[in-house]
């Protein structure tokens, strides 16, 4: 049993059982990993894939139990590696981020570049998705660590690390009667005008529809999007009123007019990682810049499962506005 094939086997199952695609994700030829495959059932001494054909048809009860502990042993190999070259002061590697096309587009620029200045021979790949996908690009192991926001609670699949507090603007072009108000507009207001915001404002779940609903009010919502940039265009087109996250709205608006929704529950956007990894020195790095406030001993006490994560209250966006942009 070899650590190629318990990396083999992972990606056969990562591919939904296709040979080739699996193949292709772990640089091998098809014939060698079938080959690895072969091997490694003949030296457990059972089928690891119930097969119709020539092709795999589905993952035997006993090749499920052997893939769950495969993933752990490949995990701690991982973080055997991720150690040794933090000890050895190795700065060479790949981080993949999942977040937000927000977060992305205005949050994370400066951040990498940062990163990028202090760590040359690092390559970082981002992936921006919508709101509910960020959580599930880590959950099959396709990124490193996500970053993504809520409105209060705090998010599921990993060590969630609290970054910062943001609210919502709202943003309408110069020409606009709320352009004139000199405050807030109320949800009452707002709910008689077209919006523009998020995908996820669709969401029965999302804060957006939740503070309209516990005023008793339905939004109308003309236009969504997953870019914040798209949103600012929308408006721009008189498609109606935007509401977006704050670190949106900078240079470059100064046709609109960003006014605050004091109505909406505050955000947080947390870094999600998961647990028990060990952490290259430059994704503690990123996550640093990003949040001043935290402590690199205790990201790594956490992450390593040697204590509770006491995390200190976040900024405000507002707070960190002037260091973290482009």
């Amino acid at each position: 049993m070899t650590l190629t094939q318990l990396r083999y086997l992972a990606a056969i199952a990562d591919s939904g059982l296709n040979i080739t695609q699996a193949a292709e994700r772990v640089h091998a030829t098809q014939p060698g990993l079938s080959k690895q495959l072969k091997q490694f059932e003949d030296e457990l001494g059972f089928l690891l894939f119930a097969r119709k054909g020539r092709s795999l048809e589905s993952i035997t009860p006993a090749g499920e139990r052997v893939l769950a502990h495969a993933r752990r042993i490949l995990d701690e190999a991982a973080n055997i590696r991720s150690y040794a070259a933090n000890e050895r002061g190795d700065h060479v590697g790949r981080l993949v981020l999942a977040t937000t096309h927000t977060q992305a587009r205005h949050v994370l620029p400066w951040a990498i570049a940062e990163i990028k200045r202090a760590f040359p021979r690092v390559s970082v790949h981002l992936q921006p998705v919508g709101d509910g996908e960020v959580l599930e690009r880590l959950a099959r192991g396709e990124a490193d660590f996500a970053v993504v926001s809520t409105s209060g609670e705090t998010p599921e699949g990993g060590l969630a690390v609290p970054l910062y507090r943001w609210r919502r603007l709202v943003l309408v072009p110069r020409a606009h009667d709320f352009a004139r108000l000199g405050r807030a507009p109320s949800l009452a207001e707002l709910a008689r005008e077209p919006l523009v915001s998020y995908e996820s404002s669709t969401r029965a779940d999302s804060s957006f529809q939740r503070s309209f609903a516990a005023a008793g009010l339905r939004p109308t919502v003309s236009m969504t999007a997953r870019d914040a940039d798209l949103i600012k265009t929308y408006v721009r087109a008189g498609l109606g009123v935007g509401l977006l996250a704050e670190m949106a709205v900078g240079v470059g608006d100064d046709d609109l007019v960003a006014l605050p929704a004091l109505d909406f529950a505050e955000c947080v956007t947390w870094a999600v990682l998961p647990r028990e990894r060990v952490l290259r020195d430059y994704a503690l790095e990123l996550l640093k810049t990003l949040a001043p406030q935290l402590d690199r001993r205790d990201l790594r006490r956490a992450l390593e499962g040697n204590g509770d994560a006491h995390w200190s209250s976040p900024p405000a966006w507002s707070e960190l506005g002037q260091a973290i942009s482009v």
